[in-house]
């Protein structure tokens, strides 16, 4: 279909007229030092936005220098104090939802309702490590001789490099800004330079939720490496959280262990999604449009392969592919539509390529299979069947519409399919054999797995991989212990005196 040019509404303007465009330096919003700024784009127009303050290495020290700042008071803060601020913040995003769902759907393209369900998850980690805030325990005990005393207490880490992707920009801000506030951490934040204008928005909200200056800083900029580059040399800074790929994780790892910074990587994913002989074809169906149409299948947690027992591959990629075209491609605003555009061409790009190069491999498009006509960066949602083992759609991250489906005979050879990847963020299994579910869960090599169900991901639950996909949890209980450390204090026994 072609994809028809729009013009910005009243409300989307006076929404963007709201958004901050400096830098969030010690609690004001400033300009860059050097005056420069960089343009954000709608990517179902290509037209611009906003301009944004573009933060260069001084700005990036100015944002560091605040933070060491405020560090001891911060941590010295009441941890209700601090989970009171939090759970303000849940309450003005949750109360300005729509806001945020049109901005998000603005800047990344994403479909209004999808905006809207990220604007639910994404506030939940607000009101989760509220709560987590005032439970950080330690221990007090005797050692096994009965001479000493241990006391054990967790403390925060200390200032804290946050790193997003363009994604999700309010819930990627979110996931990693709770947890360092709740622990105690202040906070260096680079959102992703296609996708801030959320994180602008979320940040002025943790203003007016009481955030004390410099807890907080914020620096946009379209030159990442110049600005986080030397924060990584800098030894005030503990802490480095990063969400992105995994290329750019092995750089930032080998650059924070110069000062043997602690840190957590959510990196890239590759995840399999297998449909047993004994699934509900329509369950796993349904499942699959959940697993790899979220985000339009810019996720690192989407389905990138779909491994289908050969006797039921033929009913599940026709199932498929019937609800793939009956989809609606357009721009996230309009309220019939249910695929958005990709994020730039160059993603556009590379997922035609892939496409392409999985088709001249002997691959078939049941469905789609091209970009679409007109304005913006919108490609078709795509079914492949027969796809070759070695064809480069298996080992990388698409990043966008595309399912391929390769067939597997056993057992054994799903797990070994599974498995053939440097990745392991998530997998999803469907089959009504509960046992064969559990032992998919021992034998596939994931940080996480949905059983029988596309989406998985909660605020309460622990969101992280492993192999190549990353380091560390997100979320839950774990996700605030990635900003602590913790500190043991032996001393005698009092009953020995």
């Amino acid at each position: 279909m072609t994809v028809a040019a729009a013009e910005l509404t009243e409300r989307e303007s006076t929404l963007l007229a709201s958004v901050p465009t400096g830098l969030l330096i010690n609690g004001e919003w400033r300009s860059a030092a050097s005056g420069a700024t960089f343009a954000v784009e709608d990517p179902s127009t290509g037209k611009v936005l906003l301009e944004l303050a573009n933060a260069g290495p001084s700005d990036g020290a100015a944002a560091l220098d605040a933070a060491v700042a405020a560090q001891d008071e911060w941590a010295a803060t009441a941890p209700r104090a601090r989970g009171e601020i939090l759970r303000r913040a849940f309450d003005l995003v949750t109360a300005r939802a729509e806001d945020f769902a049109l901005l998000m759907t603005l800047e990344m393209g994403k479909p209004l309702a999808e905006s809207r369900g990220e604007v639910t998850y994404g506030a939940e980690f607000l009101r989760w490590f509220s709560e987590e805030a005032v439970r950080s325990f330690g221990r007090y005990s005797s050692n096994p001789e009965g001479t000493a005393q241990i006391l054990v207490q967790k403390k925060p880490v200390g200032p804290c490099l946050l790193i997003t992707p363009w994604n999700f920009p309010l819930a990627m801000a979110t996931r990693k800004i709770a947890p360092a506030l709740a622990a105690g951490c202040t906070v260096v934040f680079k959102s992703a330079h296609l996708t801030p204008l959320t994180s602008q928005l979320f940040a002025q909200v943790l203003i007016e939720a009481g955030l004390p200056a410099g807890v907080l800083n914020v620096v946009a900029t379209s030159d990442a490496g110049g600005v986080t580059g030397p924060l990584l040399q800098d030894n005030r800074l503990r802490k480095l959280s990063f969400t992105g790929s995994t290329g750019v994780g092995r750089k930032l790892l080998a650059d924070a262990s110069t000062n043997v910074l602690r840190t957590s990587m959510e990196l890239g994913g590759n995840a399999p999604f297998l449909v047993f002989a004994d699934a509900d074809v329509d369950a796993a169906v349904d499942g699959a449009m959940a697993a790899k149409m979220r985000n339009m299948g810019e996720a690192c947690t989407s389905a990138n392969r779909f491994l289908v027992h050969e006797s039921v591959a033929e009913e599940f990629s026709t199932k498929f592919a019937a609800r793939m075209a009956a989809t609606t491609t357009g721009r996230g605003t309009d309220p019939d539509t249910t695929v958005g555009p990709l994020i730039d061409a160059k993603s556009r790009e590379k997922v035609h390529s892939l496409v392409s190069d999985a088709v001249a491999d002997g691959a078939r498009a049941v469905t789609g299979g091209a970009p679409v006509d007109g304005p913006g960066y919108f490609y078709q949602p795509t079914v492949l069947a027969g796809v070759e083992q070695g064809s480069r759609i298996l080992s990388e991250e698409i990043f966008g519409p595309v399912a391929p489906i390769v067939t597997f005979k056993n057992e054994d050879e799903a797990v070994a399919l599974a498995n053939d990847t440097e990745y392991g963020l998530v997998a999803y299994v469907y089959t009504r054999d509960h046992n064969c579910g559990l032992r998919m869960a021992n034998r596939i090599e994931t940080g996480m797995l949905g059983l029988n169900a596309g989406v998985i991901s909660n605020a309460a639950a622990p969101f992280g991989g492993v192999k190549q996909s990353g380091l560390g949890r997100e979320g839950s209980i774990e996700g605030i212990e990635e900003y602590q450390y913790t500190q043991y204090i032996g001393f005698p026994n009092p009953n020995n005196a």
